[in-house]
């Protein structure tokens, strides 16, 4: 925690990037960007693989066409956690790339293999799922809304343009 007596570094966002700017340069607003990228590339791949793996499996399995409400809930609960748990090693050494400062001639690369070489030498491999059990408890209950009610949109769209096509408007 911060001294409340301590002047913060910037009054606001306009005033952060102005500071940023003018004292780190543009490069630095895209520090970690590739990873950022690749750890949602990797957070949804794991989510929508289990998803459908599970939907698909239980579809089989109860000879139905639907899902019930709370197996899509559940399902998506566990493919939300799914995402955080492949991707954690990824996010964790982003988020400490972005916060560090730059070092002049330091490539992307060698800044990747020394902040990772660096958690795992000095923390051990747990460093690399710090956090992991906020991610999950924020990001497993919003992927479980987002399947439930994709699955219920779906099926409210299915059966619209079903009934559609029965009417002579074609």
């Amino acid at each position: 925690m911060t001294d409340p007596l301590d002047v913060p570094k910037y009054r606001n966002a306009a005033h952060a990037l102005f500071v940023i700017l003018k004292e780190e340069g543009p490069k630095t607003l895209y520090r970690g960007v590739a990873l950022t990228a690749l750890r949602q590339a990797t957070n949804q791949a794991a989510n929508f693989t289990a998803y459908t793996e599970l939907k698909k499996a239980a579809l089989k399995y109860q000879d139905i066409k639907e899902l019930p409400a709370y197996q899509a809930s559940l399902f998506g609960l566990i493919s939300g956690a799914m995402g955080p748990f492949t991707n954690a090693p990824i996010d964790t050494i982003k988020t400490r790339i972005q916060r560090a400062t730059a070092l002049q001639g330091e490539t992307a690369w060698t800044r990747l293999t020394t902040v990772a070489g660096e958690m795992f030498r000095q923390e051990g491999p747990k460093a690399f799922y710090k956090g992991i059990t906020p991610r999950v408890a924020r990001v497993a209950p919003g992927q479980a809304v987002v399947f439930m009610v994709y699955e219920k949109v779906k099926a409210f769209m299915e059966s619209a343009t079903a009934d559609d096509k029965f009417e002579g408007d074609y």
